[in-house]
């Protein structure tokens, strides 16, 4: 088939849409927020920010890993993925009023003296927790992030033009492997920059690596509700098999594992050691209401995406599969809550702008995403190994 033929269909241009809309709905709302509730905004928009960051930056791990590898399972969700990476522009423009407005309002204990006279910083602390320190490595993330999409954005497009060019390819992969220890680093960074800096004197070596197993779930859980969804019309409802389901679905399983290995060799480590300063963290989200949203983490999260997919009829199921993925997508802001709010208040109960500003941020990023995948074929139509993934033989 044509490149052409392998357009998004109109049900995307619908999503699009939609998504728009709601985002623009909850945009206001979350606009009357900020001005009447600024603490409680900023706090909630981080939360948001966190998840939608997710979305974009784990599909990123997952394009260079697919790059590296050349499994079959990411040809299907190739042109997906591309589409999200594209939406990082959005995520800078999301990031602006953090930094601008939000850092005191965040990120007050560390940026107030009066705060600090009750509970010091360590020198090392007092010189990495700045707020210029702060804006300038947040450049320097971002700067990393656009310039891996840049660059693998724009030899995908090398290569659907020169279609035989195997050190494209070669380069694709060459690069792909730097690249996913720079987005490693990077998260690792901006995770303890902009989260775990909410608590100034708790640290964990493992606290980034948490966040990148939750974006690769959040991000694996979205390519497959939407290759399903691009499955219900033509041309993807001759493509999309069961056994791609499959191979999609047990990477899927992977990451809620991995996910939940750093976070209990987290609590284990901390739990074995008892030291003051490290279980603050949890002394605050293992009791009271925390401790019913940690329990409903810990179950919903892990447990039962876990034992729903260690089945293979569940993993080939075009109906179950996507609602276990969105399910997850949910856990994650449920995860990100958890993590976050503790800081702020002792009541483990959401807010409006909970609700509000995901819906706004999500919509919009969701809306830039239609859009993007919009613009390319639904496959990279000169991959070699295209038609390989493309053969029915079922089993």
């Amino acid at each position: 088939m044509a490149a052409q033929e392998y357009r998004a269909p109109e049900s995307i241009g619908r999503l699009q849409q939609r998504a728009l809309l709601v985002g623009g709905i909850a945009l206001v709302l979350s606009v009357v927020g900020a001005v009447k509730f600024p603490g409680p905004f900023y706090q909630s928009y981080l939360m948001s920010f966190m998840l939608v960051l997710g979305l974009t930056l784990g599909s990123l791990g997952l394009l260079m890993l697919q790059h590296l590898t050349g499994g079959q399972w990411g040809i299907i969700i190739r042109r997906s993925l591309e589409s999200a990476v594209r939406t990082l522009p959005l995520l800078l423009a999301f990031f602006l009023p953090i930094i601008f407005f939000g850092m005191k309002h965040l990120y007050a204990a560390w940026l107030e003296p009066e705060k600090l006279k009750e509970q010091p910083l360590s020198d090392l602390q007092k010189t990495y927790l700045t707020a210029g320190g702060f804006q300038f490595r947040a450049l320097i993330y971002f700067a990393i992030w656009l310039a891996l999409m840049f660059v693998f954005d724009r030899l995908s497009k090398q290569q659907d033009v020169n279609q035989s060019d195997r050190a494209l390819r070669r380069r694709l992969k060459m690069l792909a492997g730097p690249g996913i220890i720079l987005y490693a680093f990077a998260m690792t960074f901006a995770a303890i920059d902009w989260v775990m800096s909410l608590s100034p004197h708790w640290a964990s070596t493992i606290y980034g690596f948490l966040f990148i197993a939750g974006q690769l779930i959040s991000s694996m859980a979205f390519m497959i509700a939407v290759v399903v969804l691009l499955a219900r019309t033509e041309p993807f409802s001759n493509v999309l098999q069961k056994r791609h389901l499959h191979d999609l679905a047990k990477l899927l399983l992977a990451f809620v594992m991995l996910w939940a290995y750093f976070d209990f060799s987290q609590l284990l480590i901390i739990w074995s050691g008892n030291l003051p300063e490290e279980i603050s963290f949890y002394r605050t989200r293992l009791y009271g209401g925390w401790g019913v949203v940690a329990v409903l983490v810990l179950v919903f999260h892990f447990f039962v995406p876990f034992f729903l997919l260690l089945s293979q009829d569940v993993k080939r199921n075009a109906k179950v599969l996507p609602k276990i993925a969105l399910w997850l997508i949910f856990m994650r802001l449920v995860d990100l809550f958890w993590m976050t709010r503790p800081e702020f208040t002792p009541r483990a109960l959401p807010s409006w702008l909970d609700i509000v500003l995901p819906l706004a941020l999500g919509g919009l990023w969701l809306g830039l995403f239609a859009f993007n995948l919009r613009q390319y074929p639904l496959l990279p139509i000169v991959d070699p190994n295209l038609e390989e993934t493309l053969e029915h033989h079922e089993h």
